[in-house]
């Protein structure tokens, strides 16, 4: 007999599970999503390299390491910025080397203010590298060269503390002998605490701490660019150029000791007595700024500071046009410094070129619009010109104060309108400089001028009935500006 099997009998005939379904469909849609995404680029795919790696500090260090010597300072600086800025717990090391180039770095800057903020930002490295390793030689070295530097009188009147030079350079002294005091064979130390003294005209005790420098580091840039330093100090102008030499011989592209080596052989050839000699030696120092130069073009940066060091030499060498060539391509990359007005004006004035010179110290000691810095140049009708503000007074603008004050006394005679600007001028430098004998004496001169200029002018003349004509106000000299 056949017998039908009972399925049911053993298993239940299985269902469509709706939820099961539900899902599946969500996940379908999902994964289309996704592809959609990708292909798009809104989302990246988690198993592709990220399109940068991340930079190792190590990485980072070797790149400013590299620009520094090749003298890109500025690039120098941002790769050691990022390394410390990585740094999870902080390695000394990484700010030190950053505030050292920052300070360097303040040489290649042409104005006091943007000098001074870079020595400021090279004075919180250098702090920041102290408050992580407390006992470390270096990192107080270095912050006593940073100190040092920034004990620049000139940056007073910028500075919104009230610490003057002189507390920067105590300050300075007071980390180098701590530093000497962690280890006493720190060529760093050595060498920073001799430079501290040469600025304090120390240069016995200077000699004391420089010559071991040099024995423990032969090959340290900065004890060869102290020991020039001391030697350029000390009148040894030969021996200055070829220390500073072997500091080029270390670090072949820093474009701020060939400008100290073109000073040397300035210096040189202004002392010397050959015109034959005097001669080679003056070319000697344009070659040297010359380099600078060539580095600043590879490079692409714009430094007036090795034009304007040409210029002076012709200057010194009583070719005006030449220097006054030079200064002005020193403006026109920097067009905006003040400073660089004031120099040019100085040629001028020695070149007596005494109307231009005015428009020009102007622009440095007053500030000028954009048409004025066109005229202070002598650019053509297609100049545009820049508004450029006025120099606080200080050391180094004092010399453009008594300039401008010393051109315009000599023209008040013929215009006394002048002797207002003549007085205001001239009194600043006497209130600020009292002590200076030579800012003082000129200074009389020309309010003297103007004194007797404005008398003449106030005194009513006896004038006699048969005689009509007003008589001619004359000075009693007029000094040649």
């Amino acid at each position: 007999m056949k017998v039908n099997r009972r399925r049911t009998l053993f298993y239940q005939r299985r269902a469509s599970n709706l939820y099961r379904l539900f899902v599946l469909v969500i996940l379908i849609l999902a994964g289309v999503w996704f592809i959609t995404q990708l292909s798009t680029g809104k989302l990246r795919n988690p198993f592709k390299p990220t399109p940068t790696s991340t930079r190792t500090i190590n990485s980072l260090v070797l790149e400013g390491e590299t620009q520094f010597k090749a003298g890109a300072l500025n690039l120098a600086i941002s790769a050691y910025q990022q390394a410390a800025a990585q740094g999870s717990v902080g390695d000394p090391h990484l700010w030190t080397e950053l505030a050292r180039i920052q300070a360097y770095s303040s040489r290649l800057l042409s104005n006091d203010a943007d000098r001074l903020k870079r020595l400021t930002e090279a004075l919180q490295s250098a702090n920041q590298a102290v408050a992580i390793a407390t006992d470390d030689s270096d990192a107080f070295a270095i912050r006593s060269f940073v100190l040092d530097w920034n004990a620049d009188p000139a940056l007073d009147p910028l500075r919104t503390s009230d610490k003057k030079a002189a507390d920067f350079i105590f300050d300075a002294e007071q980390d180098a002998v701590h530093a000497l005091h962690l280890n006493s064979q720190n060529p760093l130390a050595l060498a920073y605490y001799a430079e501290i003294l040469i600025d304090e005209q120390k240069w016995n005790q200077a000699d004391l701490y420089i010559k071991p420098a040099l024995e423990l580091g032969p090959q340290v840039m900065d004890v060869h660019r102290v020991y020039g330093y001391y030697l350029e100090s000390t009148l040894n102008y030969s021996q200055a150029i070829e220390e500073y030499q072997k500091a080029l011989n270390i670090d072949p592209n820093l474009t701020f000791l060939y400008i100290s080596i073109g000073h040397n052989y300035r210096t040189l050839a202004f002392l010397s007595t050959l015109p034959s000699e005097q001669s080679d030696l003056y070319k000697s120092a344009r070659t040297s700024y010359a380099k600078a130069i060539t580095i600043n073009d590879h490079l692409k940066i714009s430094d007036p500071s090795p034009y304007l060091a040409i210029a002076k030499t012709y200057a010194q060498q009583g070719q005006f046009f030449a220097a006054a060539l030079n200064a002005q391509t020193a403006i026109g990359l920097d067009p905006t410094n003040a400073d660089l007005y004031g120099q040019l004006g100085d040629i001028y004035k020695r070149g007596r070129n005494f109307e231009t010179s005015i428009i020009a110290l102007r622009c440095a000691v007053e500030g000028c619009d954009a048409s004025a810095s066109c005229q202070a140049v002598l650019a053509g009708s297609d100049c545009v010109g820049v508004v450029v503000k006025p120099l606080v007074l200080n050391p180094n603008s004092a010399t453009y104060y008594l300039d401008l004050g010393s051109v315009l006394s000599a023209f008040a005679p013929n215009k006394p309108e002048y002797c207002p600007e003549v007085v205001s001028l001239l009194t600043q430098l006497k209130v600020a400089y009292p002590k200076n004998t030579v800012i003082t004496r000129n200074a009389d001169v020309g309010l003297a001028i103007c004194a007797e200029v404005t008398s003449a002018l106030t005194q009513t003349p006896v004038i006699p009935p048969s005689v009509s004509a007003v008589p001619t106000l004359m000075p009693r000299y007029t000094p040649t500006p």
